[in-house]
C-alpha cells in the first residue's frame, strides 16, 4: 500500500503545503473530477508527490483556497500523465505549472506501445498499476479507501517514470522536441465557447426543419440549464437520444410525452413540466434556427475524389509521405503531424514550396520542429504526387 496523508482542512493543508515546500526536486500532480456524473468539470481531489515529502490528497471542496500551495510548488517542475486533462481543473483552483513534463506525450514521441499511465509505468519501472476507479464518481464523500489508495498511486512513481523517459529521450535525440511539446500543452488556449452548443445534441441529423429544430434545441437549452443548476451531467438526467426520440415523436400532450416510452431518464418524470414547458417553446417562438449552419469543416477524404480532385490527389501522395517520416521516428503520426493539418494545407495549397508550407503549418498551430520535418517533403509530394489520368503518358493503340 501506498502512503499518503488525506487533506481535508485549512491546518492539515497548510502543515502539507509547508512539507511540500521543504521537498527536493519536481512534483508529480493529478486530478480527479467526477465526469459523467457532475456538470461542472472541477476537481474533486487534487493528488501531490515530491520527494522528501510525500503524497498528499487534497479534497478541494473541503480545503478552499489553494494559493498556499501555489506557493509551496509553484517554482518547480510539475509531472503529469496527459496534462491536458488536468490543466483547465487546476486552474480552476489557482494553480498554475510554470513548466511541465508530461509522461503521456513523452511515452508517445518515444513510441512507446502503450500511452496510458498503467502501460507507462509497467514500461518505465516494471510496475503493475491497477486502474480500476478511474470513472468513479469522485464527488462522492466520504472517499473509498481503496479509491484513495488507487489516487495515491497515480503520483507516487511519476517522478521516477519522468526520469526513465526524459534519459530515453536524450538518447532518442528528442529533448527539444518533447520540451516544445510541453510547452504547447502549457499555452495552449481553451476552446472559444460554440455560439450554438444545442447542435452537439446527438442525431440532430435526423431532425427536419427549423420548428423541428427550435425544439430540439429548447429542450437541450432547459436540460442545459437544469443539470448546471445541480450540478448533474446532463446525459444523468436525460440522454441524448431520450430528447432526440421526444423531437421526433411531437407528442401533441404532456401526458403523450409522459407516455413515450423513449423519453426515460432520471428526470425524464419528475421534470415533465420542464421538458412539456420547453417543447412549447420551440413550436411558438418566432426565433427559428438556420436549417443549414455555415462550416469550416472539410469534407471527409472520401468526398474528395468528386469535390476537389486535386486536392485529393495531393493528400494522397502527401499523406504516406508524413507516415513515413513518423515512423523513421519512431512516434504515431497524429504526433508528427495533426491530421487535419495535412488536410488543410492540401485541400487549399499555399505556394508549392517548403516555405509557404511551413508558414500554413504554423498558421494553423504546428509546432517548430514539426514543419521542420515535414513541410519540404509535403511540398515535394504535392508537386510529385500522383499524377491525373490527363497527366499519364499516352500509349500507342
Amino acid at each position: 500500500m501506498a502512503e499518503y496523508s488525506v487533506i481535508g482542512d485549512r491546518t492539515e493543508f497548510e502543515k502539507a503545503c509547508l512539507a511540500l515546500s521543504h521537498g527536493q526536486g519536481p512534483v508529480a500532480v493529478d486530478v480527479e473530477r467526477a465526469s459523467g456524473f457532475r456538470y461542472s468539470q472541477r476537481a474533486y481531489l487534487v493528488q501531490v508527490f515530491r520527494r522528501d515529502a510525500g503524497v498528499f490528497l487534497f479534497d478541494p471542496p473541503a480545503v478552499g483556497d489553494f494559493s498556499a500551495l501555489q506557493d509551496a510548488i509553484g517554482d518547480t517542475e510539475w509531472v503529469f500523465h496527459a496534462a491536458s486533462q488536468d490543466l483547465p481543473s487546476l486552474r480552476e483552483l489557482g494553480l498554475n505549472p510554470p513548466r511541465i513534463f508530461d509522461t503521456e506525450l513523452a511515452s508517445r514521441l518515444l513510441g512507446s506501445d502503450g500511452f496510458g499511465l498503467a502501460a507507462v509505468v509497467e514500461h518505465a519501472l516494471g510496475i503493475t498499476l491497477a486502474k480500476a476507479h478511474s470513472a468513479a464518481d469522485w464527488s462522492t464523500r466520504p472517499l473509498p479507501q481503496p479509491w484513495l489508495e488507487y489516487a495515491a498511486l497515480d503520483v507516487l512513481h511519476l517522478i521516477d517514470v519522468a526520469d526513465v523517459l526524459a534519459r530515453e529521450l536524450a538518447e532518442a535525440g528528442k529533448t527539444e522536441i518533447a520540451a516544445e511539446e510541453f510547452q504547447a500543452t502549457l499555452d495552449k488556449e481553451p476552446k472559444a465557447p460554440r455560439t450554438e452548443p444545442w447542435r452537439r445534441l446527438s442525431g440532430l441529423h435526423k431532425v427536419r426543419g427549423a420548428r423541428q429544430l427550435a425544439v430540439a434545441r429548447e429542450l437541450w437549452t432547459a436540460r442545459e440549464a437544469y443539470a448546471q443548476e445541480i450540478d448533474v451531467s446532463p446525459g444523468r438526467l436525460v440522454p441524448d437520444r431520450s430528447l432526440l426520440a421526444a423531437v421526433l415523436a411531437s407528442p401533441q400532450s404532456k401526458s403523450a410525452l409522459a407516455a413515450l416510452k423513449e423519453f426515460n431518464g432520471r428526470a425524464s418524470r419528475t421534470q415533465l413540466d420542464r421538458w412539456w414547458d420547453a417543447i412549447e417553446r420551440g413550436r411558438t417562438t418566432e426565433d427559428l434556427p438556420r436549417e443549414r449552419v455555415p462550416s469550416d469543416a472539410l469534407p471527409p477524404p472520401r468526398a474528395w475524389a468528386d469535390r476537389n480532385p486535386e486536392a485529393d490527389l495531393r493528400l494522397k501522395a502527401a499523406r504516406p509521405v508524413v507516415e513515413a517520416i513518423a515512423e523513421e521516428l519512431h512516434m504515431p503520426t497524429e504526433n508528427l503531424l495533426t491530421p487535419d493539418f495535412l488536410r488543410r494545407v492540401a485541400w487549399q495549397p499555399p505556394a508549392l514550396t517548403a516555405e509557404a508550407v511551413g508558414e500554413a503549418l504554423a498558421a494553423l498551430g504546428a509546432r517548430r520542429w514539426q514543419v521542420a520535418h515535414t513541410a519540404q517533403k509535403i511540398a515535394d509530394a504535392f508537386v510529385e504526387g500522383p499524377q491525373t489520368d490527363s497527366d499519364a503518358p499516352e500509349t500507342a493503340s
